[in-house]
């Protein structure tokens, strides 16, 4: 069992100033592999070669139909994980779904709850906890109580943060596609605004911070800059498409570049 981790409340960065973690969501590797029957590429070879490279965690989402991450797969890299004890295992998926069965079994050191129907293309919004807390709150103490760190996926709202806490929660995952859409253009100084207000909300609360959702090379280090203290990133479609170009070890390399950017002297 995975010891039960405590909420963070931290102005940057990790415990002992470590910079931002990287975890590598590899749904898109199995994507590909489902469109045959050959095994082809291995979810497993990959997990292997971003860690070898030096990602910090491995993030699978397990949807109920199965579209990409199928349940061997979240059995087997959990395997795999245990041969490497300094990465973490991040299982993410709607708890009311198929998300808790993985948990109970596999324990990771953090599972992250996401407010996803059962036939969403993708994740677009946070959970609404005036209308679904008291029904995430059992759910959260039960993850907890197996030693496995909560995270909400939850959009940019100050006023949330709070109620995130009081349901339970360890962290938050803040929601960046309003961010990467606004990446270069007028809006970006106002979303990052909005980002920064809401991770220091989420840390006056108790809560530890993570943000994922269509970030990449060229829009991460800016969000790092300007968002205190996240202590975790989950990419996975970007960062999957830039590996096409550039190799899977190198691209996880050159994210990981990016965070040391973030971190270093202006």
């Amino acid at each position: 069992m995975n010891p039960l981790v405590a909420p963070e409340s931290r102005a940057a960065g990790r415990p002992g100033g470590a910079p931002t973690a990287l975890s590598v969501n590899l749904n898109k590797v199995a994507l590909l592999r489902n469109t045959r029957h050959l095994g082809i590429p291995s979810v497993l070879r990959a997990a292997t070669l971003c860690l070898r490279a030096g990602a910090d965690g491995i993030t699978v989402h397990p949807r109920p139909d199965e579209r990409h991450m199928r349940g061997h797969d979240v059995h087997e890299l959990a395997a795999l994980l245990r041969d490497w004890p300094q990465a973490e295992y991040n299982i993410e998926g709607n708890p009311f779904h198929n998300l808790m069965a993985f948990v109970r079994e596999q324990r990771p050191q953090q599972c992250t709850f996401v407010p996803d129907g059962e036939g969403q293309f993708t994740s677009d919004h946070g959970w609404d906890l005036a209308a679904d807390g008291e029904r995430l709150r059992p759910l959260i103490a039960e993850a907890r109580a197996l030693g496995v760190r909560v995270s909400l996926f939850m959009d940019p709202l100050p006023e949330a943060m709070a109620l995130a806490r009081a349901v339970g929660a360890d962290r938050v995952e803040l929601y960046t596609e309003p961010y990467a859409a606004a990446f270069g253009r007028a809006g970006q100084s106002a979303q990052l605004a909005r980002f920064s207000a809401a991770a220091q909300a989420a840390q006056a609360a108790g809560l530890g911070v993570n943000a994922g959702h269509d970030l990449n090379r060229d829009n991460l280090s800016d969000f790092l800059r300007a968002v205190p203290g996240v202590l975790e990133v989950s990419i996975g479609h970007a960062l999957v498409a830039d590996a096409l170009e550039l190799g899977l070890a190198e691209t996880v390399r050159d994210y990981q570049r990016c965070i040391r950017r973030a971190g270093a002297a202006p």
